[in-house]
């Protein structure tokens, strides 16, 4: 089953694979990038021991709605801990306070959806 030219696509398709990718595996970037995911487990630990079970659900609700606003939650959520300030888990009510709070620091969103409705040239409303 050793196909020679099976082999060659496949050589082919792994130096276009990481030529595309950075290509020769700068020792930098992968350093940085197991940087980052440490603090991405640092902060999934963090906010497990922070934040009840509610909570945590709802501010990854959050999240997929709003990305910048739960990224700026979590990361004030971590700020907090690290300071001491969060002695028990934060329950979902206390969550949701702390999310008003943010919302009235940040003013009135400009996010609005308007929807403008077309008659089509042949409306249901026009038949007699």
């Amino acid at each position: 089953m050793a196909d020679p030219e099976l082999e060659q696509i496949r050589q082919q398709r792994l130096a276009q694979l990481q030529a595309q990718h950075g290509g020769t595996g700068d020792p930098n970037q992968a350093k940085q990038e197991e940087r980052m995911q440490a603090m991405e487990e640092a902060k999934h630990t963090i906010l497990a021991q922070a934040l009840s079970q509610d909570a945590r659900a709802r501010l990854n609700t959050i999240k997929l709605s709003r990305p910048e606003k739960g990224a700026m939650v979590e990361n004030m959520i971590c700020r907090m801990a690290q300071m001491g300030q969060v002695r028990t888990k934060i329950s979902e009510q206390e969550l949701i306070q702390l999310l008003e709070s943010v919302n009235q620091q940040m003013g009135k969103s400009t996010n609005t959806v308007k929807f403008d409705r077309r008659r089509a040239a042949l409306d249901s409303d026009d038949d007699l």
